[in-house]
């Protein structure tokens, strides 16, 4: 039949072309050209107007059409690259077979990269002292390191709600400022330490994650994701109106910072460098601060897997991949649903205690719903359910968003008057795109089962469902 379709002059259909790697040239222009309108319509407000203030002091619109066509150029050749070269390979790469065997390659770098990467981020301090200096370093070890190494914990925290027991939450950056502000009240009033108060932290989000589990134990999905939405804004504005206690939007400033076995790192005589006949720096106490999140972080990773490997583990994979068949083997979906909340806002009180004790001062536009899309987006991105990838996409992601505050390159480009921190999250946000329509699954598409019979097999994303609990 296809043979006299084509004798009598008919084409194949489009998805059959893609599928065969030829591509229909009419439809790769008409869907350039509709995404470049859609671009013009979106960026124009934008970009393509801007206000100033002129030396009389008056307020004033001016137009950037260069900027805005050079913008809406680059979305439509970039859609019309997509549709003729990634497209069609894109299709061809999704029929072919799964591969059993993975390649020696691959093997050797899975074998060999998480110890290197625990090797590496060990050392970092060191590296960065020996590459930039003392004067330098404080700025790469903590904006960097530190900020992503908060992300990590945040991270591996949400991917045991999301990514292992399939409840989609939206709500944990309100964990986040349980912790956080936990820490920040017992601190000032009680005056205690914060490794006393560390886990106390924890506890009490984790009393907040069972409060939550309890009125969403019958809800999946959409649903779940809209009542976590609201529990976390309700976090958010009982902060910011419990002026009495949270000081609202002002917040809560002069929070103690952390010691190094009661030596405190300042500049007096019994501070941390003269007790040990170093010159005063701030560097120190930003390394003491970067390997304090980093066991924080370690210490996240090593309970998550060993839960994974134990029944409650279990019974969380088993709760993503079908409820009710979790609940007809016996399984108490009721306690697994708490639990994975329980653990998950734990640790997020844990990176919010150590957040407060690094900030020394927090208030509630550090725990806007922009943070837990982060955080989500770090778990989806890296792959929901492995820890590696969750990692590597933190790593991008914050690292990514801080080294796109330095792009004065582009004002060659563009001209002195373009700003790149305006525009560094529209670039990092187009390169994620790039990212999903390469790996939809995530970087890491690959799960290894939590117990084995005879032989350890990775398995297929395809074969996971992942986040439709």
């Amino acid at each position: 039949m296809t043979a006299l379709a084509n004798s009598a002059g008919e084409n194949p259909r489009p998805h059959q072309a893609l599928a065969h790697g030829r591509v229909d040239a009419m439809a790769a222009l008409r869907d350039a050209g509709i995404t470049a309108a859609i671009a013009f319509g979106l960026f124009l407000p934008l970009i393509g107007f801007q206000t100033t203030v002129n030396g009389e002091n008056a307020l004033i619109l001016i137009t950037r059409w260069p900027l805005l066509l050079a913008v809406v150029a680059a979305v439509g050749i970039g859609r019309l690259g997509y549709s003729v070269l990634l497209e069609p390979r894109l299709r061809q790469r999704a029929m072919r077979p799964i591969a059993t065997t993975p390649s020696a390659l691959r093997t050797f770098v899975g074998q060999w990269f998480v110890p290197f990467g625990i090797a590496f981020v060990a050392a970092y301090p060191a590296l960065v002292l020996a590459t930039v200096g003392f004067s330098r370093s404080v700025k790469w070890i903590d904006n960097f390191g530190i900020q992503i190494l908060i992300y990590v914990m945040l991270g591996w925290g949400l991917n045991i709600v999301v990514g292992l027991a399939g409840l989609l939450d939206l709500g944990y950056v309100a964990f986040y400022a349980v912790g956080a502000y936990s820490y920040a009240l017992l601190a000032k009033t009680l005056d205690l330490s914060f490794w006393v108060l560390l886990p106390i932290s924890g506890i009490l989000a984790s009393f907040w994650g069972i409060l939550l589990g309890f009125p969403v134990l019958r809800l999946r999905g959409d649903y779940l994701a809209i009542v976590t939405l609201a529990f976390g804004e309700i976090i958010r504005l009982v902060i910011i109106n419990f002026t009495a206690l949270t000081n609202g939007y002002a917040g809560i400033g002069g929070i103690p910072r952390p010691s190094f076995f009661g030596i405190p790192f300042n500049a007096d005589d019994n501070g941390f460098a003269a007790v040990f006949g170093l010159p005063f720096s701030p560097v120190y106490r930003v390394i003491f601060l970067y390997y304090v999140i980093l066991a924080l972080a370690l210490l996240t990773a090593f309970v998550t897997v060993r839960l994974r490997r134990l029944p409650v583990g279990r019974a969380w994979e088993a709760l993503r991949e079908d409820e009710i068949a979790c609940r007809s083997l016996g399984i108490n979906t009721t306690n697994t649903k708490l639990t994975a909340f329980a653990m998950g806002a734990m640790f997020a009180g844990f990176a919010g205690s150590f957040f407060a004790t690094r900030q020394g001062f927090i208030s509630p536009e550090s725990f806007t719903f922009l943070e837990s899309a982060t955080i989500l987006s770090i778990v989806v991105l890296g792959g929901m359910g492995s820890q590696v990838g969750v990692a590597i996409a933190a790593i991008v992601m914050i690292g990514g968003t801080e080294i796109m505050r330095d792009l004065d390159f582009l004002k060659k480009i563009f001209g002195q008057t373009f700003d790149p921190t305006q525009y560094r999250m529209l670039i990092f946000g187009f390169a994620m795109v790039l990212i999903m329509v390469w790996r939809p699954r995530g970087l890491i598409s690959t799960r290894a089962p939590s117990v084995v019979l005879k032989e350890r097999k990775s398995i297929s994303a395809d074969l996971v469902k992942e986040g439709h609990g």
